[in-house]
Order: structure tokens, then sequence, then C-alpha cells
């Protein structure tokens, strides 16, 4: 161990994600910021910049990264390269550790020439902590994008799959979060107006505006622009949901839209906790075992906790640091996690 603070990214496909911890592991920074990486490297090396406008100089870095599989890339071992190649062109002085699972810290030479373990291993570095943390869990982090669902126990990741093919075809990998997930990913048919109304197989509304409207949604979550370009208030949100079935917002009053907002918002927790079950089912956790819940979207979380019979612990408790980086550090918790371990090591 070193005295030297890390700075640890999480290189997001929407987000780009950092945090800053000193030796000890205390966390002194988090933040997020949107980064439509697929548009072109160009978003990234600006959030770069600005991240490093915005933080303390490190001589360390470490970095995971889901961003690799944006269809920007060729493919992810494209995208694992040239990802690294943006990190060293926005620091060209720095130390640099590529996070690989269960392979650890590796070299951005030897990230490069073996992308398949640096590639969407974010997952295992936030549930890498939290094992530390806790020994054993039921690690759950919704994202804006997608939920990890990752079992912890003697102190070890005891995921099954390590792919994204792979955890997607044992459900800890489940496509839909918080904030980008579109509404027609929820439900084919919901209740409206007395009808079983089917939805419209179009990106009227997301799961951001399902959110707001219930009040769930954490004002400063949602960071990209609206499905329609338009604004993020309550009203926007309902007429965009309206939208999904073929509806105007005058339709209805705002009491009825809400309501359709908690019935969506039901069906996503309905998914989740299918997933979850799934996961628990293969016996590895005790029943006492929590549920730690981190990413923007874990308000979802205490609920499930509670219907699957089991206390809740929230990832912000598991870091020091003042509050508001502590509640920063549990929504970007692969970025928190990198840098943990990378100053521990």
């Amino acid at each position: 161990m070193t005295d030297e603070p890390v700075t640890g990214w999480d290189l997001g496909g929407a987000h780009l994600k950092v945090a800053q911890a000193e030796a000890g592991g205390r966390l002194v920074a988090a933040l997020q910021l949107p980064c439509t990486l697929w548009l072109g490297i160009e978003h990234l090396d600006r959030a770069l910049a600005e991240a490093g406008r915005r933080l303390r100089p490190t001589p360390r870095h470490a970095v995971t990264m889901t961003g690799e599989m944006t269809d920007l890339f060729a493919g992810r071992a494209d995208g694992v390269r040239r990802l690294v190649e943006a990190m060293a062109r926005a620091f060209p002085d720095a130390e640099f550790g590529i996070y690989a699972g269960e392979a650890g810290f590796l070299t951005p030479a030897e990230a490069v020439a073996r992308p398949r373990l640096v590639a969407s291993a974010n997952w295992h570095a936030a549930a890498r902590f939290a094992a530390a943390r806790l020994g054993a869990a039921l690690f759950v982090d919704v994202g804006s994008t997608t939920t990890d669902i990752v079992p912890v126990a003697g102190g070890r990741v005891r995921a099954l799959g390590t792919s994204d093919d792979e955890r997607l075809a044992v459900e800890e990998l489940v496509y839909s979060g918080a904030t980008r997930t579109p509404v027609l990913a929820l439900a084919d048919f919901v209740p409206f107006a007395g009808r079983r109304q089917r939805l419209m197989a179009e990106l009227f509304a997301t799961a951001a505006d399902v959110h707001r409207l219930t009040g769930a949604l954490p004002d400063d979550a949602d960071q990209l622009p609206t499905a329609d370009g338009r604004g993020k208030t309550a009203e926007g949100s309902a007429r965009r949901l309206a939208r999904m079935l073929g509806c105007d917002l005058e339709d209805a009053d705002l009491a009825a839209w809400r309501g359709l907002a908690r019935h969506l918002a039901e069906r996503q927790r309905r998914l989740l906790q299918d997933a979850m079950e799934r996961v628990l089912s293969h016996g590895l956790l005790a029943d006492t075992a929590p549920i730690v819940g981190a990413g923007i979207g874990r308000f979802l979380l205490p609920e499930l906790a509670r219907r699957l019979h089991r206390p809740y612990a929230d990832f912000a408790d598991l870091v020091a640091g003042e509050p508001e980086v502590r509640e920063w550090a549990a929504r970007c918790a692969p970025a928190a996690a990198v840098a943990a371990l990378a100053a521990a090591e």
C-alpha cells in the first residue's frame, strides 16, 4: 500500500463514472457525467477532460469499463483498446491499472492483449468490494440501463457467469435500468381506462419517465436527454407515456398517468425480483444474507428485499467518506470499488 490517492474510473457507454480514494480506502470524491460514447470517442475525451478539471490530479488510476460494447467499436477487443488509449491520451503521465475480474489489475498492454478479461468487468469490482465488507450478500446494482445481480459468499464473488452472454443466460445481468430502459421493454400490455391496452413498439418514453411520475427518481439522476428532447417535468413524462398508448396527455388527468407509471414500476420490480429469486435459488446464501443495493435505481431494492424476506444494506453505508460522496459512490459503485481496491494494493 502507498500513501498516494487513486482515481477510479468506470467507462460506460452512456455515462462516465469516477471516484477518488485515499490510501486507507476513504473516498474523497465521486461523480457521474453524461457521455454518449456511441456517437464518437470524442464524447469520452470531453467527459474525461471535464472530470479532470473537477477532480484533484492523482498519479495512479484504476479503470474498469462497459463502454467497449457500444456499436462505435468493431468489437470488444477494439473497444477495450480504444478506451485504454483514450485514458492514456487524457492522462499521459499517469500509472494505470485496468481491472480484469479475478485476474486483478493489468497493465494497459496486458489489458489490450487480454480484452475478454477486461470487457464489462465493472460488476465484479463492485461485488468484490461488497464481499470484502460483508462476506455474504446478494449485490444488486440498478443502473441507468442494466441491473447486475451478483451473489457473494465466503468473502468471494460467486457469480456463475463472467461474460455478458453467460450472465444474461443465468440472469445475473438483466437489461433493465432506472432511466434509459424503453418503456416497451417493461410490458406488452397495461391496464388503462378499463381496457387492456397494448403499448406501441416505439421509443416514446423511458423508465426515467415512469420513476419521475412515481416520485422515486432523484432529480439529479437522469443526465441524458428525454426521448422527445423536451422537459423533465411530470407533465412532460406523462405526455411521453401517453404516446406509448397512442394517446395525448389531455386524454386523461395527471393522476391517471401516475397510476400507469406505478403499474409500470411494479412490472419492473417484478422483472428484477424474478431474476433475484433465480440467483438466490442456487442456495449459495443463508436467509440472513442481505441485499446490498447500488446504482441510481437502488430505490427499487428496499421493497424487493422486504419481499424476499432479507435485510437491506446500502452500498453508501459500506464506504467511508462524507455523506454526499458516499451517496455518489453508491451510484457509481464500480468506480468507487476500483479506486478503493487499487488504493489498498
